[in-house]
């Protein structure tokens, strides 16, 4: 079954990364996908495109989301 809810988020400002944990038979792996968010009048809309100076803010946001993740592989698995 695949995972409907990330294991884990990072968000600075608009910027916001979903750690997702992909069960293998190697073990627990874990990938990131990266959004931008942002309002077109009353809505608010996601887009996986970054501007010029998105791109410092995301560089800390990958940053933050590979500690979250090095914390995520020393919990102990739930049996």
């Amino acid at each position: 079954m695949a995972n409907t809810k990330p294991s884990a988020t990072v968000r600075i400002g608009s910027i916001k990364a979903a750690i997702w944990a992909n069960d293998n038979s190697g073990g627990i792996r874990h990938s990131v996908t990266f959004e931008r968010l942002y309002r077109n009048g009353d809505e608010w809309k996601v887009s996986r495109s970054f501007s010029r100076d998105d791109l410092l803010v995301l560089a800390k946001v990958a940053d933050l989301a590979y500690s979250r993740i090095l914390e995520l592989q020393e919990q102990p698995e739930s049996v």
